[in-house]
């Protein structure tokens, strides 16, 4: 499967809705620094992780990893807000969906499920304006993926 139009065109949406500053309200309105465009660059592999802004407690979210232009995995992504509780759901390429709970600081959050396989934990870290690092653990292991800021839309591979 190579990587089709259609991402790129939620992409395009997904920056057409970006908030303007201080315009996110509510109780997701501390991660909305998180909407827009993400990327991490490694050799020929790539990966794009779109979210849009923050309503009503609710942040939907998407990735698209190609190798060579060729899409490897995708994963779609969800954060809703219960009282005192964010709720982080992911759905990947060939596998069940998975929740995890967790907290939100004033630069991420970190989410939780012990009964997961892997990860079993997740966080993004806000770093600067134009960086995050998102993180996954379980057992002994721990994979971070620095991501920069990135147009959305922007030609992938």
């Amino acid at each position: 499967m190579t990587f089709t139009r259609d991402f790129v065109l939620a992409g395009m949406l997904v920056a057409a809705a970006a908030p303007l500053p201080g315009q996110a309200r509510g109780p997701a309105a501390p991660l909305g620094w998180l909407a827009g465009c993400w990327e991490l660059r490694q050799g020929a592999r790539v990966t794009l992780e779109m979210w849009m802004p923050p309503a009503d407690g609710l942040m939907l979210g998407a990735s698209c990893t190609t190798v060579n232009g060729e899409v490897r995995e995708y994963e779609q992504l969800r954060l809703a807000w219960r009282p005192d509780t964010l709720i982080y759901t992911a759905l990947p390429s060939g596998q069940a969906e998975a929740s995890f709970r967790g907290v939100v600081s004033d630069s991420g959050f970190t989410v939780e499920n012990p009964a997961h396989d892997f990860p079993q934990r997740i966080s993004y870290r806000k770093r600067g304006a134009d960086s995050v690092v998102a993180r996954i653990e379980g057992g002994n292991r721990g994979i971070d993926f620095p991501m920069r800021r990135v147009a959305c839309g922007a030609p992938v591979g």
